[in-house]
């Protein structure tokens, strides 16, 4: 017996020596791993410039990546990447918001149970069943609406994409609103507030770090958005503010050059790379920004 608990003994002492030891590996695996995506964005990008200069990359209105007079301007994918993630969270953000408001502050738990995984559902279906869903079925709604709408433009996809967002906003909105004490709900109330006092004076101003960094999740999300811009947004790379022309994102300029004849070590190759660091510093800035947002206005209850 007494043999028995010293191996139990012991066999604790090894699960608990071990344990952190995984768990640190686990995490350097993670960092390292970041760390590699950077260095090979890095070195490409580097190349990429040895051949188009930094100011004309960023400056140029231009992408015509073939032919003996190519021209690799970033601004018009640049543009359509912020117009369809603009056009997104016109939608989501209202939408998201209100849903958020209704599950935490009027909704019963019935209507909870039924909302919730309708929710949860959207967010679960594939992003490529959302673009032919751009293609086939919101398009010609708009087009009916908009005959000069272009057969693939990047207002269909910019609404679908909202659509996508929406459970992401509603449901990191919903966790900030909840947090919010009822203690706070109850002292407002008693004061003679009514319920809808209650919600837009008290508890969204108590919960305004956790909204924004939603919406600002939410806008990072649409930014880095593929297989909808791809399908649905067509490959014309405009500059223009034009909601009703074919555009192209960074995103689907990424897909399509990976999926063509790119020789390797050619400058449309590199500029491949150019444009996903481009991308990938763009989506970290904007987690930079949901971090700060959420620390700086955080309340501690």
């Amino acid at each position: 017996m007494i043999e028995e608990n010293k191996q139990s003994v012991s066999f604790s002492n090894i699960v608990e020596t071990l344990i952190p030891k995984i768990l640190l590996i686990i995490a350097v695996i993670s960092i390292l791993t970041t760390a590699g995506i950077l260095i090979t964005l890095l070195a490409e990008t580097i190349e990429f410039f040895k051949d188009v200069p930094f100011i004309e990359f960023f400056t140029g209105t231009v992408l015509k990546p073939l032919g003996e007079n190519a021209q690799f301007g970033v601004l018009p994918l640049l543009m359509g990447t912020f117009m369809s993630s603009i056009i997104a969270m016109i939608v989501a953000i209202p939408i998201g918001l209100m849903t958020a408001i209704y599950l935490s502050e009027y909704a019963s738990e019935k209507v909870r149970r039924i909302v919730k995984p309708i929710l949860e559902i959207l967010a679960g279906i594939p992003t490529i069943v959302y673009g032919f869903f751009a293609l086939t079925f919101v398009t010609p709604i708009l087009r009916a609406i908009i005959p000069e709408l272009d057969p693939t433009n990047i207002l269909s996809p910019g609404i679908v994409m909202g659509i996508m967002i929406i459970p992401m906003v509603a449901s990191l909105s919903e966790d900030a609103l909840s947090a919010v004490p009822n203690a706070m709900r109850e002292g407002a109330l008693g004061l003679g507030a009514t319920k809808l006092e209650v919600t837009w004076k008290v508890v969204v101003p108590a919960a305004i770090s956790g909204i924004v960094a939603s919406f600002v999740l939410g806008i990072s999300r649409a930014i880095g958005e593929t297989m909808i811009v791809t399908i649905a947004s067509g490959s014309s790379k405009n500059f223009t503010f034009d909601l009703t022309q074919s555009m192209q994102t960074m995103t689907a300029y990424i897909v399509e050059v990976t999926g063509g004849d790119a020789p390797a070590g050619s400058t449309l190759y590199y500029s491949l790379y150019a444009v996903a660091m481009t991308l990938f510093v763009f989506t970290l800035i904007m987690n930079l920004i949901a971090q700060y947002i959420s620390r700086k206005f955080r309340e501690e209850y």
